[in-house]
């Protein structure tokens, strides 16, 4: 420890970074902010020196545009908390020289990280595809579930916690200004609803004592809050959403075949190269079951025919705004063959 701390230096002065190799910036998700860090950067950076982001949404490609050098910028987004998850996407962008991605995935195996090339667009692989998890929940928030129905079901299916817990973990106010920041949201009042609700009175998860749950001081257990429940139940009322009993099976299918979805997009725009690669991204940095090998290798087990009449069902159920099929699953589901076989 001793010898590590001896080799840690701060500064707030960007002129001590001028012979550094690579920076990894981790300012909040303002793309304003990043652009400016980044005008910085460009200013007193050697010629060579990689400029990374910690960014875990935004565009690669604006942020190398505001340097003169792009192909030195790429996306080094480490998952939290990062001295524990092995997961580190690496994002590369339009213009991200070959070296550069070469050497990020070099000093993820020096950092004991697992280094998983990815394309840009917002939330990447990972996050984008949790947006379609997390959707599913706030969703059923309204609909009916409780938050601990909703944990408790995909912690009994295997997931390392449940989106409610996990929101309240990694702080509600962080995805509330990600969402601030997206001019793509769809146009719905009850997309992400209660997390923003939430975050505008202040409940922002564990780190202030109350969010979709309660929790006493020093501690990290979760409590139902009644307080909570009626602002929910208030919310439907406005929004004239009729509640009802929603099974453990409903809350997982919806939640997992959202994943599944979102995945198969991925795919098919070419933001993951292999199925493979979003399985380990969701076993190393979301806690999906190991035994279950990842949300695409789990719908392979199935049988994509399967998986695709149950996305049709949903769809005639919920509508087509979440639930319309991808082109490659119905495709793949027609001729019998697997989300591993793609890209090969």
């Amino acid at each position: 420890m001793e010898e590590g701390l001896s080799r840690f230096a701060t500064s707030q002065d960007y002129a001590d970074l001028a012979d550094v190799d690579i920076v990894i910036e981790a300012v909040f998700e303002s793309m304003a902010v990043k652009k400016q860090v980044f005008g910085a950067l460009d200013k007193v950076l050697k010629p060579g020196a990689i400029l990374a982001t910690n960014t875990s949404t935004l565009s690669i490609d604006e942020i190398a545009a505001s340097t003169s050098r792009p192909g030195d910028v790429i996306g080094l987004h480490f998952f939290s908390p990062a001295h524990i998850m092995r997961l580190l996407e690496i994002v590369k962008g339009e213009a991200t020289e070959a070296d550069v991605i070469a050497t990020s995935l070099a000093l993820a195996k020096r950092l004991r990280k697992i280094g998983v090339v990815v394309g840009n667009c917002f939330g990447f692989v990972g996050n984008r595809m949790l947006y379609s998890y997390g959707r599913e929940n706030q969703l059923m928030l309204l609909e009916g579930a409780a938050p601990e129905t909703i944990d408790q079901a995909l912690y009994d299916w295997g997931m390392a916690m449940g989106p409610n817990a996990v929101g309240d973990l990694a702080g509600l106010d962080v995805g509330y200004k990600i969402r601030q920041e997206r001019t793509d949201l769809p146009d719905d009042p009850r997309f992400y609803r209660v997390a923003d609700l939430l975050a505008g009175m202040g409940r922002f998860g564990q780190k202030t004592g109350k969010g979709t749950y309660l929790y006493e001081e020093g501690s990290r257990e979760p409590t139902p809050d009644p307080e909570v429940d009626a602002l929910i139940r208030g919310e439907a009322e406005k929004l004239g959403i009729d509640r009802r009993n929603i099974s453990a099976d409903e809350i997982v299918e919806r939640c997992i075949y959202g994943l599944v979805v979102e995945g198969a997009k991925i795919l098919e725009e070419g933001i993951a190269i292999r199925s493979g690669d979003i399985d380990v991204v969701w076993m190393n940095g979301y806690g999906f079951p190991r035994h279950r090998g990842g949300p695409m290798h789990y719908a392979d087990s199935i049988g994509l025919d399967k998986v695709y009449e149950t996305v049709c069902s949903l769809k005639d159920r919920f509508g087509p705004m979440y639930w319309d099929p991808p082109q490659l699953l119905k495709e793949l589901a027609k001729s019998g063959r697997r989300f591993a076989d793609v890209g090969d």
